[in-house]
């Protein structure tokens, strides 16, 4: 039998697969035969568990590979190669890109160039989110670390605090009533995070930061003063995944297989998150969240390989699936009229919007491992001289960190290499069953991202 330690790592995400549940739907990826995948890639074989070498931060060991000036309309453009650990988060603003990974180490890249670094003593970097001239680092171990840009030298960062404050910690600890039950026999202060950080998130106004937990839980930070405001138990398993909307609406991810919608209320001095509607109750894991520029869609990625997404406009009605993964869907991000899923199957998906009509009109292919972040900046040159265009950033477990050039105007006669383009259109009719149906079993897996 597995020793706890060893049964809690089996039960990550890094090793991109779920135990087998009886009610799991056999079409799932993850009911998969015995033998059925390739021992290339097996469970094992791409878990950042099976690492015999980290290499320490004082000597990084990079490579850089960039394409030629004369970039194609759809194309891979650069290739950063890290020997330090495998990617788990991207950010990205102008030209700069923010890097983590299993290395505790924090890169800045510069044009594709390194340009700084700095290190954090608080585990695996999960999640990374820019604001102003602050960032924002959720870890493994259920820390945020806040750190600041210097205005002196922009390529020094220094760590600026920790969520919560050791100040907020030492004045609640005193009151009994602050300590809530994180697990049988064990309590924790309400204001901490007991478990890894999953996912960080900015409300539409900037006030507001939203930190969701494999503890259940997901947490309300004001910014200003670094003070937790709510601790919302939002679902019944580890929260994979949280993204803020417009008009104050924050949407939630988990692994129990729902997509909950809550709404921020004022209360007092302080606020409420109010539940509105659950729009997903499935059996297969939620793993991804993504809202586009306007507001208008959200997009749910899962553990059996789609894409569902609902319409604002028409309160969030169901607006269809998007099949164009085989494996699990890791990252969702939206740009434009552009959807990007990267996935466990080692691809991104490009979805290029048209009313509710999804075409996948790309697929990027390149990494050696599944891809599990994706971070998108305009190309403001491209888009000045009317080619409107994004550099797309795609984080995988291969320890590399690819940069895609995608137009919105998508050439199918292009012919790199990179770029494997198929056509795949998604509408009500691929819309999931509805919640009363009996293919959405009450059985949930235990499958964290």
């Amino acid at each position: 039998m597995l020793g706890e330690a060893e049964a809690r790592m089996w039960r990550t995400d890094e090793e991109c697969t779920m135990r087998s549940s009886s009610g799991a739907s056999p079409m799932s990826p993850y009911c998969y035969e015995q033998g059925r995948l390739s021992g290339e890639s097996s469970p094992m074989m791409m878990s950042p568990w099976n690492q015999t070498t980290n290499s320490p931060f004082a000597k990084p060991h990079w490579s850089c590979h960039q394409q030629d000036e004369d970039i194609p309309p759809n194309a891979l453009i650069g290739s950063l190669v890290r020997e330090e650990g495998h990617i788990y988060s991207l950010a990205a603003s102008g030209d700069l890109l923010y890097t983590g990974s299993d290395s505790k180490n924090i890169r800045v890249w510069k044009n594709l160039h390194e340009y700084c670094g700095f290190k954090s003593n608080s585990g695996l970097v999960k999640t990374i989110i820019l604001s102003a001239h602050k960032i924002f680092t959720g870890h493994q171990d259920g820390k945020i670390r806040v750190w600041k840009v210097s205005p002196k030298n922009p390529s020094v960062h220094k760590r600026a605090g920790t969520l919560p404050t050791l100040k907020d910690i030492f004045k609640s600890s005193i009151k009994p009533s602050n300590y809530v039950e994180v697990r049988r026999h064990k309590t924790a202060l309400w204001i901490k995070h007991s478990d890894a950080v999953s996912c960080l998130s900015l409300s539409d106004d900037k006030t507001y930061l939203y930190s969701a937990s494999w503890d259940r839980t997901i947490k309300v930070w004001r910014i200003s003063d670094s003070k937790c405001q709510e601790s919302i138990h939002a679902h019944d398993d580890a929260v994979n995944a949280v993204v803020c909307g417009s008009e104050a609406t924050m949407f939630s991810g988990s692994a129990d297989g729902t997509v909950k919608v809550w709404r921020r209320e004022p209360r007092g001095k302080g606020l409420k998150h109010a539940p509105v509607r659950t729009l997903l109750k499935q059996e297969c894991a939620v793993t991804a969240l993504a809202v586009d520029a306007t507001g208008t869609m959200v997009y749910c990625g899962a553990s059996d390989g789609l894409v569902n997404f609902w319409e604002r406009e028409k309160n969030y009605a169901h607006g269809g699936v998007l099949k164009g993964h085989k494996l699990a869907v890791l990252c969702l991000t939206a740009a434009g009229a552009l959807v990007f899923s990267g996935s466990a199957d080692k691809t991104i998906c490009v979805w290029k919007r048209e009313g509710v009509i999804h075409t996948c009109v790309s697929v990027l292919t390149g990494h050696d491992g599944p891809v599990k972040c994706l971070a998108v900046e305009e190309d403001r040159e491209a888009t000045a001289r009317g080619d409107r265009r994004w550099i797309v950033y795609s984080g995988s477990l291969d320890k590399s960190v690819k940069v895609w050039s995608v137009s919105e105007t998508m050439n199918n006669s292009n012919q790199n290499n990179n770029l494997v383009l198929h056509h795949r259109v998604a509408s009500d009719a691929d819309s999931l069953p509805s919640e009363s149906d009996s293919s959405f079993s009450s059985g949930r897996p235990n499958w964290k991202n």
